[in-house]
Parts: C-alpha cells; structure tokens; sequence
C-alpha cells in the first residue's frame, strides 16, 4: 500500500496520507480516460490504476475554497450511486445545501413548470456517469458542476474535478466529510461531524 502514493515531505495534507489510504481513496478502477491521466499516480501489477491522493487532496481545498463563496441553499448535491446518498445528505446537512438523492427527475433544473423545479447556483456530483442528467442540465444553465472522478471518467462537463475512488463506501465519506469540513472552515463555521457520521451503511 505505501508503493501506492509519493512521498513529498513538504507538502501536508488535511489528514495523513494513511488515512486515505485505509479509505481506498486512491483506488481508481482498471479503465482510464484521458481526461483522468494526469491524476494517476500508478497502474499496479493487477491493471487497477492509482489515484494521487495529493492531488486529491489539493482539490478538496480547492472545491472548499470554491463552494464556500456559494450561499449554501443554492447548492445543490445530487447522487444516483448507492453509496453515495449518505454522504451527500450529511454533506448537505453540514452546510445548510440540497440534496437529491436516487433518480434525478428531467427537469429538476431547466423546468419551471416542475413541481420539484430547483434554482441552484452550484451542482456537486458523486459520479458524473450516474449523475449524467444532472450534469447535462446544469451545463445547460449555465451553473458550473464539482465532480468526484474516478479514473474511467469523461470529465469535459466537470468545472472543477476532485480525483477520487467514487464507488467505494469509506472512500466517499471521508472525501466529503473533508470537504464539508474545508468549506465551514472558510466561512468561519463550526463542525461537529465524524467521518462515520458520513459512512453509508452496508
């Protein structure tokens, strides 16, 4: 496992290295698009390829930085993938933001006429694959999109892409308890949450 991130000893991260790695944060999946290769660190032995977790981490920061500016009722967090809806509740939560959790309803952002039509100013996806209709209409609004991108993922609809394994259940609670974390942290908020608050059940 330790052959599976660099060593910079310069650089500190928002949690030891180990603890992304206990995640599996870094693992990618055994496809890459060419979007995703500059965030690969390594392929292994067994074809799967490795996520930077400095890179990660680095854009965590960033997208806190990013989504802090955002009044937090206007943004919106949405997650098809199964794994993903607990964290992405407790995400929303901790910040005061909305959430769709499961099938994300055509029109949810590009029709008024909608009974559950949102005005958002910011989307933040698990997966943009299974959160694809999401990201499609944002695009079309014109209201950029954070993305969890694993490496098999087309990125060219993702504003601002945090590199990370978006299927695994640890994985996806420590990214975005973090991220819920950086982005009080810049507002001057409190955070009263553990990362296993943020853990889907098995």
């Amino acid at each position: 496992m330790k052959q599976d991130t660099k060593k910079d000893s310069d650089y500190e991260s928002l949690i030891p290295v180990d603890e992304y790695l206990a995640a599996g944060v870094h693992i990618g999946t055994q496809q890459k698009t060419k979007d995703m290769t500059k965030f690969i660190y390594l392929v292994r032995t067994d074809g799967l390829y490795v996520l930077d977790v400095q890179a990660t981490d680095q854009r965590i920061r960033a997208a806190a930085k990013f989504i802090s500016r955002y009044e937090p009722s206007k943004i919106l967090v949405v997650s098809a993938r199964q794994y993903g809806q607990r964290p992405t509740e407790m995400f929303a939560k901790a910040i005061g933001a909305k959430a769709i959790i499961g099938r994300f309803i055509p029109g949810t952002l590009t029709n008024p006429a909608y009974q559950g039509y949102t005005e958002s100013d910011v989307l933040i996806v698990i997966d943009p694959i299974g959160d694809a209709q999401a990201v499609t209409e944002a695009r079309s609004v014109g209201i950029p999109t954070v993305g969890m991108c694993d490496t098999n993922n087309m990125t060219s609809n993702i504003d601002l892409i945090i590199p990370t394994n978006n299927k695994g259940r640890k994985a996806l609670a420590i990214v975005y308890w973090l991220l819920a974390r950086e982005t009080l942290k810049e507002k001057g908020e409190p955070f009263d949450y553990s990362v296993e608050d943020f853990e889907a059940e098995l």
